[in-house]
């Protein structure tokens, strides 16, 4: 049930950096309207808005605070005001684990800005409960258009998850948490093609070269970014191509161009297709996507792919270990 992507309209949060820029920047040169919903747009962000300002299909920005449920009804109401339907939505923005919500220092210390009386974690507001809300209102929209998705008039829900929701860290709790979340919301899902033309897929991509990474220098150095076992970054643009695949193809190849031009080795240069449809999550690593299964999946560590692990990660296991003495938590 794939859908073109000339002349349709998308909504895409975060897309102000990272995966969600290059995924914009794909559905603008493939003819549809974006409307890019962040707190702001990094410098290259803004060029590219600003590039599509006269253009037949447009780019607008509306500032989104994905917390705010309010700031998400003004989203979808903003898309339609602007381009009169709503095609294809993307819950994209996340964050990794910052000290401000984090599972290893608790709502009350020193370094936490999640409010010990407020009753939630904010990096779950962000990554996990906005996705559910996006959805919900994605859906709402779809199914209240003139006409209605359906087969015919088919509607797409693309999500970011992670290799994360595929395994389990002790450094980095909630992040883990909210990314298994992320791929259960999606399989949860899955009729919604067949019912409804409404496809809900997701990526799951490895360690990808974003702000995430590289405005965070307390993240950064478990990365190996040079000399030999140097880590292998997964780029932005390949899990961009990939999510543009999940909403207008119906099977996307198991190795992109650079692998099969023996770039990296993997899978020998052979193109496996793998299919597409409602409830599909994609493993995203450096040159090679796979179908991740509901069951029996062998993770993504076990084919030796590169992209998927940090060489350093002992440094931040170590520094959890540190805080747990007596009185960790109190504030």
């Amino acid at each position: 049930m794939a859908q073109q992507i000339q002349g349709k309209t998308a909504i895409v949060t975060g897309a102000g950096s990272g995966i969600n820029l290059e995924f914009a920047r794909l559905l603008l040169e493939h003819g549809a309207n974006v409307l890019f919903a962040d707190l702001g747009l990094r410098p290259e962000a803004e060029k590219l808005v600003q590039k599509y300002q006269s253009t037949p299909n447009k780019a607008v920005f509306q500032r989104t605070d994905v917390t705010s449920w309010s700031d998400l009804d003004a989203m979808f109401a903003a898309a339609q005001q602007h381009f009169g339907s709503i095609d294809i939505v993307c819950p994209g923005a996340g964050v990794f684990e910052p000290h401000w919500s984090n599972f290893w220092y608790p709502p009350g210390t020193a370094k936490s800005k999640d409010d010990p009386a407020g009753g939630r974690y904010a990096l779950l507001d962000i990554n996990i409960t906005h996705p559910v809300r996006v959805t919900q209102l994605a859906i709402s929209h779809f199914l209240a258009a003139d006409p209605p998705c359906s087969a015919e008039n088919p509607k797409s829900i693309v999500h970011i998850a992670s290799i994360a929701g595929e395994s389990a860290s002790l450094a980095f709790p909630l992040y883990y948490v909210s990314k298994h979340g992320v791929q259960a919301l999606v399989r949860s899902l899955a009729d919604l093609e067949h019912l409804h033309g409404i496809r809900v897929s997701c990526v799951m991509p490895g360690v990808v070269k974003t702000p995430l990474w590289t405005d965070h220098p307390e993240k950064l150095k478990i990365v190996k970014q040079e000399g030999e076992g140097a880590d292998t970054w997964v780029t932005p643009e390949e899990v961009a191509q990939v999510m543009l695949a999940l909403v207008k193809d119906n099977e996307c190849p198991s190795v992109t161009a650079s692998a099969s031009a023996g770039t990296n080795g993997v899978n020998g240069g052979q193109k496996d297709m793998v299919p597409i449809k409602g409830g599909t999550c994609l493993e995203v690593l450096a040159g090679a996507v796979r179908d991740v299964p509901l069951y029996n999946n062998i993770g993504p560590y076990a084919t030796g792919k590169q992209g998927a692990s940090v060489s350093d990660g002992e440094k931040i296991y170590r520094e959890v270990l540190g805080e747990l003495k007596p009185g960790w938590g109190k504030y």
